[in-house]
């Protein structure tokens, strides 16, 4: 009994601890989705162990514990991103998921309808891969996404091709394969409308999203 009130009061200063500073709003936060995720593990994790009500609570806040220090990782992550991408054109945000996601138009990308990445980008991607290499628990997922200008026999292929392009960019530059996904979507995820040259512009883009493993 004296072991799990030590346990229960030491991860709870754990948590406490790992809680840190939103660069955007200034509110101190750990993630939402790594505390619920390591705290339903823990549940499980008590019920194995502990083989009642007490063990459940107690691995509750061990799941718990675990998944505020990978938030805080992340939010020192998405820090260093924020720090190291300004200027580039690159929007840094961070999902009601948790994860952080870089937003990059295609005027800092690619040359219109080519999938060779422009000059410019990638000293950003070099940037993006210095702090990936800084930060390896997690996976990267590279989506590339066109307008609905033109047809999906041409939409399609360029998003993918855009996509493989940025994750092989990443790779060479150290990044594990085994952390890389890529994708494209053609015109089918739009984040504006295409009936304004504005909202194409936003649409026509690429998307890293990093999560933890």
């Amino acid at each position: 009994m004296k072991n799990k009130f030590i346990m229960t009061l030491a991860l709870s200063l754990i948590i406490v601890s790992c809680t840190t500073t939103n660069p955007e709003t200034g509110k101190t936060q750990a993630s939402k989705t790594t505390i619920g995720a390591g705290a339903a593990a823990g549940a499980v994790l008590g019920q194995i162990i502990g083989k009642d009500t007490k063990g459940t609570v107690i691995g509750t806040a061990a799941g718990a514990a675990v998944g505020a220090v990978i938030g805080n990782i992340f939010d020192k992550q998405e820090a260093k991103l924020r720090e190291d991408l300004k200027g580039t054109g690159v929007e840094v945000t961070r999902t009601a998921e948790g994860e952080i996601k870089l937003t990059a138009p295609e005027n800092v990308t690619f040359a219109t309808n080519s999938s060779t990445i422009s000059s410019k980008f990638t000293n950003t991607l070099d940037s993006i891969a210095s702090v990936l290499k800084e930060y390896p628990d997690s996976n990267i997922t590279v989506s590339g996404h066109t307008d609905s200008t033109g047809n999906d026999a041409i939409n399609n292929p360029l998003s993918v091709n855009r996509a493989n392009s940025v994750a092989s960019y990443l790779k060479q530059q150290g990044i594990a394969s085994s952390r890389i996904t890529a994708a494209g979507y053609g015109s089918k995820q739009p984040i504006a409308s295409n009936s304004t040259a504005d909202g194409r512009a936003q649409n026509r883009r690429v998307e890293i999203k990093i999560t933890a493993k």
